[in-house]
C-alpha cells in the first residue's frame, strides 16, 4: 500500500489570492505531498474582525485554488493571539497526522526563524531581564520582544525578522511545534510581492528582479471596499481585484455571489454598542473577556456612549500599551462573548479536540480514508452527529462556533443574503 505524504498550511484567506495559490504549488513542488490540508479560520479572523467573504466561500474559494481539504480553526483561537492562533492550528494538523507543516514569511530562512523560536521557547534570564526593560520603557509586548532577542543574541536581524506579519506567525508554528514535540517537518515559503500590511494594489506580473509579485489581501479588502459601487452594478469588475484571483478562484466568488455583501469591521458597530450597553446595564465585569485587562475594561466602560464606528473606538482606546489588533480581538471577544475562562479550558482540552470539515474535493476521497485511520480527534462532518461523538467539553467549542456564524450571517441577512444554518449546512464537495 502506497504511503500517504500529506502537507498542512494554516490560514485565513481573507480572501483567497494569486499569493495564497503560489503558496500551495510550492508547497506540492517542495514536498512532494500528495494532498495539502487547510487549517483556515472561520467566519471571524485574527485582527478582531469578521473575515470579509463567509467560511463556506472561502473554502470553496480554497478548494478551487488549490487545497483538497479544508478544516475550520475553532473561533476562540482563530481570534486570538499570534501564539495560539498558532498553537491551536498545529495541534489539530498533529492530530490529524499530517506530515509537513508549511507557512510563508518574508524571511524565508527556516534557521533563522527557528533561532528566534528556540529563544521564545526556551526564555533564557538573559532575554526575561532584557524584555522586562522594554516593557518597563512602554513598549508593547511585540515590540520588546523583538528588541529583546536582538540585543539578547546581538543579532539586529532578528528584530527586523520579529517585526514582520509572517515571520511572527513563521516563529510562533515553529514554537508550538517545538513545545509539542512535533514530529512533522517545518517548511517556509518565502513571502513574495506586498507586504502583509500593504494596501497598495499591484500587478499580477514579476517585479524588476524576475520574482512573483502579489498584492496582499488587506489591499484586496481595501479594493473591494472602495470598489463597492462598481461591483453592484452590472458592469464588469475592477481589475485590481479580478487581477489578483486564480479564474477557479474568482468563479467561486462569483458564484456564491459574495461581492456584493461583504464585510467589514465597521458592520460591527451596531452589534459592539448593544454588547457593551447591556453588558454594563448586568453589571458584567468587562475583564472577564479574552483580551480585555481590567484597564483596558475601565477605560472601555468610560467610553461606553460614545457611539463612535468600530474602528474609531479602537482607536480612541489605543495606547502604546495596546495594539489596534489587540483591542479589536478584545472588542470582538466582548461581542462574541468569549471568556478568559472559556479559552483556558479549551487549552486544557490540548486545543483542538475535534476537528470539523468545511469542503473536500472529491478526488480526495483516498485522504479522506487516511485521515480516518491516522486521526486521533474525531472528524466532523455532519453537525448534526456532534453531540453524540463529542464531550461535553469539547462540544461547548463547537457550539462557540455555531454562534458565531450565526451572528455573522445575521449581519449578512442585514445586507441581502441568505442566512446558513449551522445546524443543517453540508460540507462543500468539489
Amino acid at each position: 500500500m502506497n504511503t500517504i505524504k500529506t502537507a498542512g498550511i494554516i490560514a485565513e484567506y481573507n480572501p483567497f489570492h494569486n499569493g495564497h495559490h503560489y503558496q500551495i504549488e510550492q508547497v506540492r513542488r517542495q514536498t512532494g505531498a500528495d494532498y495539502v490540508i487547510a487549517v483556515m479560520s472561520g467566519d471571524f479572523v485574527q485582527r478582531g474582525e469578521p473575515a470579509i467573504f463567509d467560511k463556506y466561500t472561502r473554502t470553496n474559494m480554497a478548494l478551487r485554488g488549490g487545497a483538497d481539504l479544508v478544516v475550520e480553526l475553532p473561533t476562540l483561537f482563530a481570534t486570538s493571539s499570534a501564539e495560539d492562533f498558532s498553537a491551536c492550528g498545529v495541534a489539530l494538523l498533529e492530530k490529524l497526522g499530517t506530515d509537513i507543516l508549511c507557512f510563508g514569511s518574508e524571511s524565508g530562512n527556516l534557521e533563522l526563524l527557528q533561532k528566534a523560536a528556540d529563544i521564545l521557547v526556551a526564555e533564557p534570564e538573559g532575554w526575561s531581564i532584557l524584555l522586562q526593560k522594554y516593557l518597563k520603557q512602554g513598549e508593547s509586548y511585540p515590540s520588546a520582544r523583538s528588541k529583546a532577542c536582538a540585543e539578547y543574541t546581538r543579532e539586529p536581524e532578528l528584530s527586523e525578522l520579529l517585526s514582520s506579519p509572517n515571520n511572527i506567525l513563521a516563529v510562533e508554528y515553529l514554537k508550538a511545534l517545538r513545545r509539542r514535540n512535533s514530529s512533522m517537518t517545518a517548511v517556509t515559503i518565502r513571502r513574495e510581492g506586498a507586504g502583509y500590511h500593504d494596501t497598495a494594489p499591484a500587478p499580477a506580473c514579476r517585479n524588476s528582479d524576475s520574482r512573483l509579485f502579489f498584492a496582499s489581501a488587506s489591499a484586496l479588502r481595501k479594493q473591494i471596499l472602495e470598489q463597492q459601487s462598481r461591483i453592484c452594478t452590472d458592469g464588469p469588475l475592477p481589475a485590481v481585484i479580478t487581477d489578483q484571483m486564480p479564474p477557479a478562484v474568482l468563479d467561486a466568488l462569483l458564484t456564491e455571489d459574495a461581492l456584493t455583501a461583504p464585510l467589514f469591521a465597521d458592520d460591527l458597530t451596531g452589534l459592539l454598542n448593544y454588547r457593551l450597553l447591556s453588558a454594563i446595564q448586568k453589571q458584567e465585569d468587562l475583564s472577564q473577556f479574552s483580551d480585555l485587562s481590567p484597564e483596558l475594561a475601565a477605560r472601555l466602560t468610560k467610553q461606553a456612549l460614545q457611539f463612535t464606528p468600530f474602528g474609531e473606538r479602537i482607536a480612541q482606546l489605543k495606547t502604546r500599551s495596546y495594539t489596534y489588533t489587540r483591542i479589536s480581538r478584545a472588542l470582538l471577544h466582548l461581542i462574541l462573548g468569549m471568556t478568559t475562562e472559556q479559552t483556558a479550558q479549551a487549552k486544557v482540552l490540548d486545543y483542538a479536540p475535534y476537528a470539523r470539515i468545511l469542503g473536500f474535493k472529491k478526488s480526495a476521497g483516498p485522504l479522506l480514508s487516511h485521515l480516518r485511520e491516522k486521526s486521533r480527534i474525531p472528524l466532523i462532518t455532519k453537525t448534526a452527529d456532534a453531540r453524540n461523538i463529542l464531550s461535553p467539553e469539547a462540544m461547548s467549542i463547537l457550539e462557540t462556533d455555531f454562534y458565531a456564524s450565526h451572528l455573522y450571517h445575521s449581519l449578512l441577512a442585514s445586507k441581502g443574503r441568505v442566512i446558513r444554518n449551522e445546524y443543517t449546512k453540508s460540507v462543500i464537495v468539489l
